[in-house]
Order: C-alpha cells, then structure tokens, then sequence
C-alpha cells in the first residue's frame, strides 16, 4: 500500500510540475496504474472479483462542475478518473509546447502526438473502462459519455490545426489545406453539438469556444477554396467563396467576443489577439481583392448570388486518437502477496456508492502562458 500511495503521489504532482513531459508523465502513470491494477485485475486464479477493489475511497471533482467532489470506494473510480486527468495533462502540456517561442518542428510534432494520445486516452474511458463502473457517471459529469466525446473531438480538431499551420508554413497545394481546414471546422461543430444537450450553466462558455473555432476554420477552407477557384480560372466563383469567407471571419470575431464575455467554468482563451487568427482576416482582405481586379481586368465574370458548397474530404494529413493500452501488471504483485492481505482490517462502508463530499481546494496549476504567438490556436 506504501508504494500505491508514493507512486499516487508523484503521478499527481506531475500534473502541475511545469518541466514535465511526455516521457516523464508516462513513466509515473505506468509505476502507478501497473500497482493499481493489483487491486482491480484476479489475482487468485478465479473469475472473482478482487477481493481489494473496494477497500479504499477516492475522491475526485469534475472539470465542469466545481470543487465539490464524487467519490466512491472504488479502484476503477480512481483508474478512469486518473486516466482521464492524464489525457487533460496532454491538452495542457500541447497548449504550453505551442505557446513557446521559436517552437522547433519536432516540438511541434509533440503538440500534434500529445493532443493524440490524449484522444486516445478520452476514447479507452469511453470505451473501455467507465461501463466497468458500478456507479455510473452522473449527467455532466468528466466520465459521461457527451463529455468524453466532446474532448475527443476537440482534441482530434486541435492536433489538425497543427497539420493545418505546418502546410500553411511549407506552401502546400490550397486545395489540400481548404479541405483540412473544412475537415477541422466539422470537428468543432460535432463538438459543440455534442454538448447540446447537456446544462447550459456548465457549457455555455465551452461551446461558444467551439463555434468561434468552427467559424474560423470555414473562414480559412472557404479561402483556400477560393485560390483553388481562382487558379482554375474561375474567378467569379472564388469571389463568392472568399466574401462566404469573410462572413465567417466576422462570425468568428463576434464569438471571440461573446466567448470573453460567457461566463463558465476553466480559463479564458483570447484568440481573437492570436497572430494566426489576425493573419487570416488580413489574407482573405488581400485575396479578395485580387480576385476583384483581377475579374474586372480579365474574367469578367458574374459572381454567383449563392456560395459554393464546400464539398472537400481531405485525403491526407486527418488526425485519429492514438490507441492506449494500460500497462502490464507490477511484477510486485503475485498470488502470495494477493492473499496476505485481510480485508476485514479494512474501512468498511456500502462499497461503490457516489458520495458528494466537502468542497475541494483547486489545485495550483502552472502558468501556461504563450511566450509568443505562433502558428496554431490550442488552448
């Protein structure tokens, strides 16, 4: 037990430790989960439950719903709990590795890897472990099933934004980075419909996010499109595209707004101040009136009343969780040991019953501020 609570302890400490990374997160999640697994896998040869899955209580708050805590004598309770803190570590440790200044290609490449694993991460709770639960998750809280979607979904849309600014950077084909683009936007609008339904009061500020970033990814696939229209001679219909993309563009500014203004739970990202999210209105001005001359000089085309229907499916460069498995058994473990422990010493209490406790003190967490502006918007 001394060991399960050391190695508890220094799992959770990574989490606000501001030199940690990917290597150091996974090696305390596999001492932890491995010794873990002790109290939840059969150790005695037998299809039974574990005699030691619901010695101990654990408690945890929910990243929506504020300080006051859940628990349940569970040991399952606390593996998806604390694999679901791990894959948000991911999301922070991204954020905080694109904010850098002068951020390196292989630094970006660690964005990109670690908004996949926690995907992954989100899609084995979802999968794998929370029907394991015998209390069920309660409606909003971190472990239902709407929630889990949506960080999966928003996760797999952030890790394309990096795609996304890296073909931007090296020039790639416009078709190819409207279609990422188009690709990226539906993301965020399955995100945000996967929260309809859920209590406004908790969501409200989370899914204006969402709608502000689907804004802007429409705005930048009805741009390229509309360099691809223009570099195909069609010049009245990229005029077309690039006033839709304008319209989103300003859509997207008016939610920057509303979102800074929604109240709700987590920090408050600033886009709209972001040099990329700048940039975009900027081209999309200057292309636009370059179409503009250039249809007045040469095409003298008719510019349709109705936008062209972004009907692209990118071919390269989509982002998919990347799979997780839990680690192996701590060779600590063994059957003699398994026996030697008495649980009639134990605490006991109705097993796997959701308490609310006392509110819980937050946590501290490190100040991930961006040093500079960089090519991509996570938060």
């Amino acid at each position: 037990m001394s060991d399960l609570r050391s190695t508890r302890l220094k799992l959770l400490e990574l989490f606000t430790d501001v030199n940690c990374n990917m290597d150091m997160m996974k090696n305390a999640m596999d001492a932890y989960l491995s010794l873990l697994q002790g109290f939840i896998s059969s150790l005695d040869g037998t299809t039974q439950e574990n005699k030691l899955r619901f010695i101990q209580n654990f408690k945890w708050t929910d990243t929506l719903q504020g300080n006051v805590a859940s628990a349940q004598q569970d040991a399952i309770f606390d593996l998806v709990s604390m694999e679901f803190n791990i894959a948000l570590w991911h999301t922070k440790y991204a954020s905080r590795l694109a904010g850098k200044e002068d951020i390196t290609v292989d630094e970006a490449k660690d964005v990109h890897r670690s908004l996949r694993n926690a995907a992954g991460i989100f899609k084995h709770i979802k999968e794998g472990e929370v029907s394991r639960l015998v209390t069920a998750p309660e409606k909003g809280k971190d472990l239902e099933s709407r929630v889990l979607d949506t960080y999966i979904i928003q996760c797999q849309a952030e890790a394309q934004e990096v795609t996304i600014a890296r073909a931007i950077e090296l020039k790639h084909n416009s078709g190819l980075i409207a279609a990422l683009a188009n690709e990226t936007a539906n993301f965020y609008q399955k995100a945000d419909h996967t929260l309809t339904t859920l209590d406004p009061t908790y969501t409200a500020k989370w899914r204006k996010y969402l709608q502000l970033k689907n804004s802007f990814y429409l705005a930048y696939a009805y741009c390229y499109n509309g360099q691809t229209l223009l570099a195909s001679d069609k010049c009245g219909e990229a005029i077309r595209s690039l006033q839709e993309a304008e319209k989103y563009y300003s859509k997207a500014e008016a939610l920057c707004k509303e979102y800074g203004q929604t109240k709700g739970p987590g920090s408050t990202a600033k886009p709209s101040e972001h040099l990329f999210f700048r940039k975009l209105g900027t081209y999309i001005r200057n292309t636009l009136e370059k179409c503009q001359r250039e249809n007045g000089f040469i095409y003298f085309q008719k510019v349709p009343q109705e936008a062209p229907q972004l009907e692209l499916k990118a071919n390269y460069g989509l982002v998919e969780p990347q799979s997780f498995e839990l680690p192996a058994l701590s060779s600590q473990w063994s059957q003699d040991v398994y026996a030697a422990f008495d649980i009639t010493k134990g605490p006991k209490d109705d097993k796997a019953k959701d308490k609310k406790e006392e509110e819980v003190k937050p946590v501290k967490e490190p100040d991930l501020k961006p040093q500079k502006d960089t090519g991509c918007l996570i938060s």
